[in-house]
């Protein structure tokens, strides 16, 4: 029986309509996490949709966002998160004792083409390879 019975670390994305940088930030950790981390992500004035943008440039890389649809930011959501990291966004996020809070500062890819969100998601991958190395590094072979 393996003994690392050490919870999960959780993130929550946040940005306010739920619909670009939270969900490729949260499809990126998902993927590239491979179960090691709880994944949320969530906006203050959801979207209907994720940005079609956003889905083409994420298709690019392998990561289909066609069945994501952007949810409402709940108090729930950041009490369950150790680490909350905004996206720029100005966004009116609860404050907890003991969670770890980050702001991303990236454009929002909101009207944009997918030539104009490739470089945003790059730098969201980034970001997110850093977090996992941070958070929750593969264990060594």
């Amino acid at each position: 029986m393996p003994e690392d019975t050490a919870p999960r670390p959780s993130v929550l994305f946040v940005c306010v309509h739920n619909a670009g940088r939270s969900q490729m930030a949260a499809a990126f950790l998902t993927h590239l996490a491979a179960g090691r981390v709880e994944v949320r992500s969530a906006g203050s004035t959801p979207a209907d949709t994720v940005n079609p943008a956003v889905a083409e440039a994420m298709r690019e890389v392998g990561i289909d966002l066609s069945a994501n649809i952007p949810k409402l930011l709940t108090t729930e959501a950041v009490q369950a998160s150790d680490v909350v990291i905004t996206m720029g966004c100005g966004d009116t996020c609860p404050v907890f004792p003991g969670k770890r809070y980050l702001d991303w500062q990236l454009p929002d890819p909101a009207g944009q083409n997918a030539d104009a969100v490739r470089p945003i998601r790059d730098e969201i991958e980034t970001r997110v390879r850093a977090l996992i190395e941070e958070i929750a590094p593969a264990a060594p072979r």
